[in-house]
């Protein structure tokens, strides 16, 4: 068989990922292994699933391609074709789902506010799902997200701390809404004065660091803020994994015929 330009392409980019499958494979284990958490969100699972499917089919496309198993390159170019289809539907679903949702701005502040409202149907159905949310809040609790907020802004008067450019999580969950009118004491201590407050996570609010707006519904939205923003992310390197892919299926096509014509010259000349 020929060694084609297109055969050897395809065999040193499946090699190439087939290498790069590796330390991904490790890593899921590691995380899976190691108890690390992320807040409810199974990247342990996903990077072991990941990892495996780039190797096989890193395995069948370098196969496939060197040593003219046609069969092989085949199957591989139909996964290939389906990861293009699924892809192409995930990046136009992850565009259609976080289209919308920002933080607003608060006069004389230099944070934002965040309101689930603002953000997709399917966002906030997924931050307000029971199960989902007892994970979240349990993860933000035990990894002490607002710890580090805290001892940052400890000795800040109240117009420092007004100034400073919150993320999403600290604005809503570590402290209470601007609605609220709470005194301010320090970062996570606020006296409540007395009233009838119109905003219901006012009530929610306490100084106890395990409680802070963790039960508040600022504290969802700071989640689908960052929920939103990786989702943008997240599409944005599928546009580029797509042409990528695409690039990757075309030439495991040239590679295909190459074979195919291959097996067709070999018949006629071995012909008896």
């Amino acid at each position: 068989m020929s060694f084609h330009l297109s055969n050897k392409l395809l065999g040193i980019i499946n090699f190439l990922t087939f290498i790069f499958s590796i330390p991904i494979l490790v890593a899921g284990i590691w995380l899976s292994k190691s108890g690390v958490s992320d807040c409810g969100l199974t990247a342990d699972t996903n990077l072991i699933r990941i990892g495996a499917l780039i190797m096989i089919v890193s395995l069948a496309g370098f196969i496939g391609s060197c040593y003219g198993v046609g069969w092989l390159l085949w199957a591989y170019l139909v996964i290939i074709l389906l990861l293009i289809l699924s892809g192409l539907g995930f990046t136009v679903f992850t565009f259609v789902v976080s289209h919308k949702g920002s933080g607003e701005t608060v006069a004389g502040k230099g944070y934002k506010e965040y309101k689930l409202g603002n953000y997709s149907n399917w966002i906030q159905t997924i931050v307000n799902e029971t199960q989902n949310w007892n994970k979240i809040k349990t993860c933000l609790v035990d990894t002490k997200v607002c710890t580090g907020f805290k001892n940052k802004y400890l000795n800040y008067t109240v117009e420092k701390f007004h100034k400073e450019r919150l993320n999403a999580i600290q604005s809503g969950c570590c402290k209470p809404s601007n609605d609220c009118g709470f005194t301010y004491r320090s970062p996570m201590n606020r006296t409540e004065e007395k009233g009838v407050y119109s905003n219901p996570d006012c009530k929610a609010w306490d100084n106890d660091p395990t409680v802070l707006c963790f039960n508040c519904k600022s504290c969802k939205a700071g989640v689908a803020d960052n929920m939103n923003r990786t989702l943008k992310k997240e599409a944005t390197v599928n546009v580029v994994f797509l042409i990528l892919l695409i690039i990757v299926y075309c030439i495991g096509c040239c590679a295909f015929w190459n074979n195919k014509r291959d097996d067709v010259y070999n018949n006629q000349v071995w012909k008896p």
